[in-house]
């Protein structure tokens, strides 16, 4: 078995090994997986945070010891908590980086990768926050433009959305909003939920499709054309510009 980590920015997660094909996700910086399968240019890989699986560019990441992936696995994960960020190399380069990127081994305003040290002196999240600051979070990603498989700032899409806010507040969500539909326990009614709390949404064929936040009063926030605050009902998403429905409801879970 074969072990990874991410040292650029963002890279694409495809459905198969190609540039031509679907983008289903996205890995960040600092973020670990395991290889599973490895071509002359494509590597099949599954990250350790959420067990996703998908197709990465071999020349994206970097090659690690089951030794460094264990200890990454077992240590405190620090994520960074600014939108827009850098990191220094050794080299005194700067690498980019966004909202929610893992730093590994942080201690002192410093990371490892390998042997390669680098610096970071910005804001961090760490820990289990409480229930309250999960709204707070997901207010930093307002207007960031819709992009089926993001998970960055500058593109979300719904589950890369609430699965990022979950994150940095200290709680595991899989990827797809299909895949968290499966955690938490179930609420009969609207009344009974709380901020922070999700709710999910069905297509005409009752595939689970879409997720969002719950936020008091009946709003919820959401990554629908880009993240939005709009009004929920017992039908579903009340879109507040359009003055329709645009989702329809069905479920709503706790999570914590």
């Amino acid at each position: 078995m074969l072990y990874g980590i991410c040292n650029l920015s963002i890279i694409p997660v495809r459905l198969e090994p190609s540039d031509k094909v679907e983008m289903t996700s996205q890995i960040l910086f600092g973020e670990h997986f395991k290889v599973l399968e490895k071509q002359k240019k494509w590597s099949k890989i599954r990250l350790a945070f959420d067990d996703y699986e998908g197709w990465i560019d071999n020349n994206q990441y970097l090659e690690v010891t089951e030794e460094t992936y264990q200890n990454i696995d077992t240590s405190q994960i620090h994520l960074a908590g600014e939108l827009i960020d850098f990191i220094t190399d050794e080299n005194q380069y700067l690498i980019p980086i966004s909202l929610g990127t893992t730093l590994p081994f942080y201690k002192n305003n410093e990371l490892r990768i390998n042997t390669a040290i680098l610096k970071y002196d910005g804001t961090i999240f760490f820990g289990v926050l409480d229930k309250e600051l999960i709204i707070k979070t997901a207010f930093m990603y307002l207007n960031t433009p819709y992009l089926w498989g993001g998970k960055t700032p500058f593109g979300i899409d719904c589950s890369g959305f609430t699965q990022m806010v979950y994150k940095l507040c200290g709680y595991n969500l899989f990827r797809d909003a299909s895949q968290q539909a499966t955690q938490g326990e179930v609420l009969s009614f609207i009344e009974e939920s709380e901020p922070g709390d999700l709710a999910f949404f069905d297509d005409s064929e009752g595939n689970i499709v879409h997720v969002g936040i719950i936020m008091k009063d009946n709003y919820i926030i959401h990554a629908h054309g880009k993240v939005r605050i709009d009004r929920l009902d017992h039908s579903g998403i009340y879109n507040v510009d359009s003055h329709k429905h645009t989702h329809k409801l069905r479920v709503i879970k706790k999570i914590i």
